[in-house]
């Protein structure tokens, strides 16, 4: 007998309601939930293979075991002992950095990832962490600490209102959006195009978004920091500049137009392979649009001038008086963000408080580049101990950061490893233990990240569609667990770091002058905490003390788990509204528009001007049916144009002697590949593109499907030593790589 339950999609950033349909315990179908208040029935394929995704006979179903060399099922109980044997006489022995932290990409697609993770670094005290942004977004964070003071402060495009909007090097028709959840994306390009706005992408591929635009224009990879100065520059020098509102907020107009003076189009144009008067039209359309809004993502972000290409996105905004109004970039608001403030100087964002202990890399936002792991792990100094063990939660980093080969024999030298993972892929074949968390439809769900870059606010939560079944056990109780065996805790009752968190949030509360419960007793509201759990019962406290919460009954009619629970389809919270200067956490008050650590920068970037590489270089590619390297496992989400395959344009491989489906050795810094070449005019000449999360050849893992047809790692034609400073952010894109074809 089959039924129907509703669950917000995991998959990817666009969070989108879906209906499930369940048989017994079974997921056989998924649609969009058209009554969802946020995606509104919208559904990708990704969406649609939830299914698929969630019965993958290649998951973990049991813990795993290292001994006598072999990983071997066990219980749960064996499993955590084993974890707190290997982990505690490691940091007893050599203190805490000598441990690891690594969280992959899926911990801010579940509650799980989103709960648990911060309170284990806090317990475990290492400097050692190191996540996916540093392959991602990290430039962002980065300068919106620098400009707001604070490194989540993070504006989105007002994709329902705007009038403009310039799109570098974003593809949101094939990745649904990042650092920006929207569902249905593409039908808000569309949206925007009927209502007779104007849409420009700036990429140096041709991609489904670049189709769909009015103006695409192709760029030389890895010069976006250029083209965005020499935009404000046009904007200062005829005097389009208008900050409106935005003036008595902002300080370091004058310094910027002084800093931005050698960054002319005609002096950037051989650069960045754009002539100098679609530089100024660029410029001037920005100005000159009712309302404007610039998107950067993962193309300007994993470049050599990642930070200053993001920083440059608010600056341009900034400028032509479209940041934090309605139609430009604004703000989100959470249900689950603290109380708000009220407005004044923060202490700011500060740099490099500690550097990594081989390359002496600065940490950026806490943490460390991943491409500096395997040296963190392989390399003697004297600068302390090296990384000797690892705790890797959702991460695969042999796939998804720079030589994946001299990872992969570091990690195989730790002495001990852990990872949470529901698959034995290339990085958790090492562990010592594999902790598998359940199926998504076993798992409740609410967004508390992606929340926060939502172009409209609203709040959903889905408890489990399907019960865990005997055996199995819930990935917060995993994180729980493991947060104890690690922190010298281990056999504590996992409620233990619930009550933890509890106790100091609402400590904390009570003490807080603009707080609803100021004054309040801590302990009478924690007794006034609902939920079914340790952490439904954080939730509610979050979203209780939030901006729209019912601040423990000071408010009546504001949110709690109770109303949201009565709200399956989730509650709208309105559209993005302006809030400044509230969101500002710099030391003035104010947004600062030429922060210090962006002043030095800018050498770098002049020096950039006369760089003409030669040669191919490399950029990579997402596919609408895939995400991460572990979505390569199901077959309803490879095939068809999701292959493995080496994008050239024809007079690139007229020049080299290349044939379409033909197999071409690539080559860079870091090794060598070989991939059927797919000759396509879809990339501009010079550009050769290869997608990630592919490299599914190594021995030892249990991905059936994907090591049947396993593609090669396009990151292991990086070395590593490619970042961009400020942000310790991986260089993936714009890198020289040589082509030929195979034998």
């Amino acid at each position: 007998m089959s039924r129907t339950a509703l669950r917000i999609c995991p998959l990817c950033e666009a969070t989108c309601g879906l209906t499930l349909t369940v048989e017994g315990t079974r997921v056989t179908g998924a649609r969009g939930d058209r009554d969802d208040v946020f995606s509104q029935g919208f559904i990708c394929p990704k969406g649609a293979s939830f299914g698929a995704v969630d019965a993958d006979p290649d998951r973990l179903r049991t813990p795993l075991v290292r001994r006598d060399g072999e990983l071997r099922e066990a219980t749960w109980e064996e499993a955590f002992d084993a974890v707190a044997a290997g982990i505690r006489p490691v940091v007893e022995r050599y203190g805490p950095n000598s441990v690891g932290v690594v969280l992959g990409n899926p911990n801010v697609h579940t509650m799980a990832g989103a709960l648990y993770p911060p309170v284990l670094l806090a317990g475990l005290g290492t400097r050692g962490i190191f996540t996916a942004s540093t392959l991602d977004q990290m430039p962002k964070h980065v300068s919106s600490g620098l400009l707001y003071g604070d490194a989540n402060a993070i504006p989105v495009p007002d994709l329902d209102h705007t009038d403009h909007l310039l799109l570098i090097g974003a593809n949101p028709l094939e990745s649904n959006g990042s650092l920006c959840t929207a569902p249905d994306f593409p039908g808000k390009l569309k949206a925007l195009k009927a209502r007779g706005g104007s849409l420009t992408v700036i990429d140096p591929r041709r991609t489904r978004t670049a189709r769909l635009a009015d103006r695409h224009i192709p760029i030389r990879p890895g010069t976006d920091a250029l083209l965005l100065a020499a935009m404000a520059y046009v904007l200062f020098e005829e005097d389009l500049v208008e900050l409106g509102e935005l003036t008595p907020h902002v300080q370091g107009v004058d310094e910027l137009r002084d800093a931005v003076r050698d960054f002319t189009p005609e002096a950037v144009t051989g650069a960045c392979d754009v002539d100098a008067a679609t530089i100024r039209t660029l410029a001037r359309e920005l100005a000159a649009a009712p309302t404007a809004a610039v998107y950067g993502r993962i193309g300007s972000c994993t470049v050599p001038h990642g930070t200053l290409a993001s920083w440059l996105v608010d600056v341009l905004a900034i400028l032509t008086g479209n940041l934090d109004r309605p139609g430009g970039a604004l703000f989100p608001q959470a249900a689950t963000d603290r109380t708000p403030r009220p407005a004044g100087p923060g202490r700011g964002f500060a740099l490099g408080r500690w550097h990594s202990r081989v390359g002496r890399h600065p940490e950026a936002k806490g943490e460390l580049p991943l491409s500096v792991l395997a040296e963190e792990i392989d390399t003697a100094t004297d600068e302390g101990e090296p990384v000797r063990a690892l705790v890797a939660v959702a991460a695969n980093p042999v796939l998804s950061a720079p030589d994946g080969d001299r990872l992969d024999k570091a990690l195989g030298s730790l002495d001990f490893m852990v990872s949470v993972d529901p698959y034995l892929n290339e990085t958790s074949r090492h562990a010592h233990v594999v902790l598998p968390p359940p199926p998504p439809s076993r798992s409740a769900h609410h967004d508390f990240a992606f929340n926060t870059l939502a172009v409209r606010n609203q709040v959903r939560y889905t408890r489990p569609a399907v019960p865990l079944e005997p055996g199995r056990m819930a990935e917060t109780e995993i994180l729980a667990r493991l947060t104890l065996a690690v922190t010298g805790m281990h056999g504590a009752d996992p409620s233990a770091v619930d009550d933890l968190v509890i106790g100091q949030t609402l400590g904390k509360a009570v003490e807080e002058a603009h707080s609803p419960v100021h004054g309040r007793d801590p302990k009478e509201l924690a007794a006034q905490l609902t939920g079914d759990n340790g952490p439904e019962r954080r939730l509610d406290m979050m979203l209780r003390l939030g901006p729209y919460g019912d601040g423990f009954g000071v408010r009546p009619d504001g949110l709690s788990l109770k109303k949201l629970l009565a709200h399956p389809h989730g509650i709208d919270l309105g559209p993005l509204r302006s809030r400044l200067p509230q969101p500002l956490k710099t030391r003035s008050g104010k947004v600062e528009l030429l922060p210090q650590p962006i002043a030095d920068d800018l050498p770098r970037l002049r020096q950039a001007m006369a760089e003409r590489p030669d040669g191919l270089v490399l950029v990579g590619r997402r596919h609408l049916r895939s995400n991460n390297s572990w979505m390569h496992n199901v077959p309803a989400l490879t095939g068809g144009s999701n292959r493995c395959t080496l994008h050239i344009h024809p007079e690139d491989a007229d020049r080299l002697g290349v044939r379409d489906g033909a197999a071409v050795r690539v080559k860079g810094a870091g090794g060598e590949v070989t991939a059927p070449a797919e000759v396509t005019d879809g990339v501009r000449p010079g550009v050769v593109s290869l997608p990630h999360g592919w490299g599914h050849d190594r021995p030892g893992t249990r991905l059936g499907h994907a090591s049947a047809d396993p593609g090669v790692n396009v990151n292991q034609l990086l070395d590593g030593s490619l970042l961009d400073p400020l942000s310790g952010n991986a260089v993936l894109n714009g890198v020289p790589v040589e082509v030929a074809p195979a034998g």
